[in-house]
């Protein structure tokens, strides 16, 4: 059976192997796939892999041989799962595989925001620590998470690791989700409404799918609620912000800082607001990327069609 992965550079630059998938099938691989090629890319094949080229319901149509999309990803709005169905194509998706690498990001992420360290790293090397007239400086205030109010909207695996992580470090957590689990709070976390979580976080982290009712939840209407000099993390979906309302914010300082690993476009735009806001930390949606778990997104990727394959499929999207 024919195997075609339309993009799997960022899955595979080079530090992991595909011998896995091709003991399934005769194997082509494509580092990148634009969406208006990728029906004359899947061709006569059976089996297809994509993380974010779109196969929508021309290329299926196009393409009458396919049975199999193996999204390379947890979100799978690439794939038209509708006209998928109705071809009866199964679809999957890899669930799970970054949860540690993610929750860990947030971190990383919302430390720099706290401490500036690169910052004050680079000012260290340009001289500024040897010209200094004291042992010690700070160019930005620095801020002590222990106990402080960490805001996570939505409760799924990366948000609940998220909890466990800011709970070490001696915050409070409020935690906003459409179906809570009373079971689980005690003294450090509490299920609250979106309005209470809006009001007495001071930091807050996005954990949400992107959907049209949370998409822009994060604008000048929602901020007004939140405490002054608030921060805000997002790891998960980029137009769960409007950029604008938050480099307003950021401007005005109603937000002392934000970081996100996510934007609306991908690659990011020149004239997105985000790239001028003052205290704005914007990385490469790189918090999924270790190794680590990558070699697990491509054994589960691996996994999805050996099963299929078998007769027995396993992560399908509906």
């Amino acid at each position: 059976m024919k195997i075609v992965v339309l993009d799997g550079y960022t899955l595979n630059p080079g530090d992991l192997s595909w011998d896995s998938l091709k003991k399934l099938g005769t194997l082509t691989v494509y580092d990148r796939t634009e969406e208006k090629k990728a029906a004359e890319r899947i061709g006569d094949a059976e089996l297809v892999f994509t993380n974010k080229t779109p196969i929508k319901r021309k290329t299926m149509e196009d393409c009458p041989n396919l049975k199999f999309i193996g999204v390379l990803a947890t979100g799978y709005n690439v794939v038209d799962v509708k006209a998928a169905e109705e071809r009866k194509i199964t679809v999957t998706n890899i669930p799970g595989y970054a949860t540690d690498a993610v929750a860990q990001y947030v971190f990383a992420l919302l430390l720099e925001l706290c401490y500036h360290v690169g910052e004050h790293s680079n000012s260290v090397k340009a001289g500024e620590w040897e010209r200094s007239r004291d042992f010690c400086y700070w160019n930005e205030p620095l801020v002590e998470l222990c106990g402080k109010t960490l805001g996570i909207i939505g409760y799924g695996r990366i948000g609940k690791k998220t909890a466990q992580i800011a709970i070490a470090f001696g915050m409070k957590v409020l935690a906003f989700t459409p179906h809570p689990d009373k079971n689980q709070e005690n003294q450090n976390l509490k299920f609250v409404l979106l309005d209470d979580l809006l009001r007495k976080s001071d930091v807050i982290s996005l954990h949400c799918p992107l959907t049209p009712k949370s998409e822009g939840m994060i604008n000048k209407d929602s901020i007004s609620k939140m405490k002054p000099h608030v921060m805000i993390v997002n790891t998960s979906r980029g137009p769960l912000i409007d950029e604008q309302d938050l480099y307003d914010a950021l401007v005005s300082r109603k937000v002392a800082g934000a970081a996100v690993d996510v934007v609306s476009t991908e690659p990011i735009k020149s004239d997105n607001p985000l790239l001028k806001a003052p205290n704005m930390i914007l990385t490469p949606h790189i918090a999924w990327a270790p190794k680590e778990t990558r070699e697990r997104l491509m054994a589960t990727a691996v996994e999805n069609l050996e099963t299929y394959l078998r007769g027995r499929p396993q992560n399908i999207v509906k």
